[in-house]
């Protein structure tokens, strides 16, 4: 596999879109950060990172040809590459929150941006963004975020972690390409974070209410059970799990 590695660049994702505009790209190629200076997550929101302290790459995954009802199992691949190379590595109580970011109890320690080239209804590749928490351990203002030192009390190799995530994908891609759906659909569910628990939500308006996560639907919606014994569908921008 190649591996770009950069001092700094605003954003690995952004480097190695770029870099596919311009020219013909393997599969699985991946740029690794040292220093991400504009890190994105989720629906815009800055990832930030101290360098050298943590792993920020994007891997390039060619997916021509793949089907458009496959966009959210790209997404499932990827949560569970990074969770099972974190469970290689002993790190415990793991879960994905939806859509997928990896948490060790209830603290995260990954955060996951996919972005879709996508023409005449086709998938011609996607574009993997991972921020993971490695070595850091001051998080100030973010009480919710931790780091695999800061649970382990272990330094990493950010080399072996990388290739470790890197080896998971191409497992669980190989998954996907031989339409292995349910499987990879239950095992992602296996480890949803308050999967059958009552949980607190928060939907656009901002009015909070209760419900119990079940499943999530074949396009990658969270269905909820609510207190009126409906079970409802929403997208990533329309809840907020409060935990």
């Amino acid at each position: 596999m190649r591996i770009i590695k950069l001092n700094a660049i605003d954003s690995t994702n952004s480097y190695l879109k770029q870099l596919y505009s311009n020219e013909i790209i393997e599969d699985y190629c991946a740029v690794i950060a040292e220093n991400q200076t504009h890190g994105r997550g989720q629906m815009g929101a800055d990832w930030t990172s101290e360098a050298n302290k943590n792993l920020t790459f994007s891997v390039f995954k060619d997916l021509n040809g793949s089907k458009i009802n496959e966009l959210f199992y790209v997404s499932i691949v990827t949560a569970l590459s990074v969770l099972k190379a974190l469970e290689f590595f002993g790190i415990p109580r793991l879960s994905i929150k939806w859509p997928n970011d990896i948490l060790s109890a209830n603290k995260k320690i990954c955060g996951i941006l996919i972005e879709n080239v996508i023409k005449q209804n086709n998938f011609n590749a996607s574009i993997i963004g991972i921020g993971l928490n490695v070595n850091q351990t001051n998080f100030e203002n973010l009480p919710k975020a931790t780091s695999l030192k800061l649970i382990s009390g272990k330094e990493f190799n950010l080399e072996e972690l990388t290739i470790e995530i890197i080896n998971n994908l191409k497992d669980y891609f190989r998954l996907l390409k031989d339409e292995k759906y349910d499987v990879l659909k239950a095992e992602y569910e296996f480890y949803l974070f308050r999967k059958n628990k009552p949980s607190t939500f928060k939907d656009a308006e901002g009015l909070m209410f209760s419900g119990i996560i079940k499943s999530v639907s074949k396009t990658g919606h969270l269905q909820v059970l609510l207190e009126n014994n409906s079970l409802k569908e929403f997208d990533l921008k329309e809840i907020t799990l409060l935990y």
